[in-house]
């Protein structure tokens, strides 16, 4: 659906992009994750038209669209900030897009309402943008891209003006709305368990380039190198029988007839989960549990323990 070829992107002597190579298939949600910095939002921006390649072509349904404005692309963008207008109602805020195109009133303000009741705001058509809430500010941003019937969506950290609970419930609807239009979809983040939840494949991005792509569960359980074991999840380094192996703290089982004993060194309560910090033969092992486990060791004590 949307490819990069060799896209170059440079800001003088700063390389954003380096030599991308990216296929976006027709009806998935890929999430561009990475660090800040990374040229996660570039690759996004270069999509949408906002910037143009130094080098590279960008090619939509076979369609070099490379030198294309974004008005005059098959594209859609929910960017961070909401990007509404406050003087507009929210019908006026959802069809902004349409008038720019010449579509009669009537129509825009039927389709308008249309597109608030899909994300749940059917009865905000008069509302004032500054009368929401910003979960459903983020709706009418979602409901002013869809409106125009995009080949595909894309959406620039779209939940990171919310509040945690917020996000989480956010980042369902977003999923469901678009597994149910079955519309594409480019989704940039920084936060790796949104990318985990939403995603049908992940590409994950380090110094302006794709160091992985992968469905969540490939890059999670299939990491290529230690920067995506250590970006996606959390990994810690152990020597064992004199290899190097990269393990995460869930892979740590804490039994009575565990074959490994440590010396319990650190614990962190968080709610559903608890961290403890092991020290075995000089070496740190994390382990994340229960919080539930029990019994619950004094600092100090001495852990037996397995590795999945």
């Amino acid at each position: 659906m949307l490819n990069f070829k060799n896209v170059w992107l440079r800001y003088g002597s700063l390389t954003a992009l380096k030599n991308l190579d990216l296929e976006l298939r027709g009806g998935e949600l890929m999430t561009l994750l990475g660090p800040s910095g990374c040229g996660k939002t570039s690759t996004l921006q270069v999509a949408g038209g906002f910037l143009r390649p130094s080098k590279g072509r960008v090619f939509l349904a076979g369609r070099d669209i490379t030198e294309l404005p974004p008005e005059k692309r098959p594209t859609a963008t929910v960017f961070q900030s909401h990007a509404l207008f406050p003087h507009m109602s929210v019908g006026e805020n959802v069809a902004y897009g349409l008038k720019l195109r010449g579509v009669p009133k009537n129509e825009r303000i039927e389709r308008a309402r249309r597109e608030l009741e899909r994300v749940g705001l059917g009865n905000s058509l008069n509302a004032r943008v500054q009368e929401l809430s910003g979960g459903q500010q983020q709706r009418v941003a979602l409901a002013r891209a869809l409106i125009l019937e995009p080949q595909v969506l894309l959406l620039d950290e779209p939940l990171s003006s919310l509040d945690a609970r917020l996000r989480v419930q956010m980042r369902a609807e977003i999923r469901n709305l678009q597994q149910s239009l079955g519309i594409t979809a480019l989704y940039v983040t920084h936060d790796q368990e949104e990318a985990l939840s939403i995603s049908d494949r992940v590409a994950l991005m380090h110094e302006g380039s794709i160091v992985q792509i992968g469905t969540p569960e490939e890059v999670y359980f299939q990491p290529c190198g230690e920067f995506t074991a250590n970006f996606i999840g959390s990994a810690f380094p152990l020597q064992i029988d004199g290899q190097r192996r990269m393990l995460r703290p869930d892979q740590i089982v804490i039994c009575a007839e565990g074959t490994f004993t440590g010396t319990l060194r650190e614990r962190s309560f968080l709610g559903p989960q608890v961290n403890w910090t092991l020290d075995w033969n000089g070496q740190k092992i994390r382990a994340s549990l229960p919080s539930t486990i029990e019994p619950h060791p004094q600092i100090g004590t001495e852990v037996r323990f397995n590795i999945r």
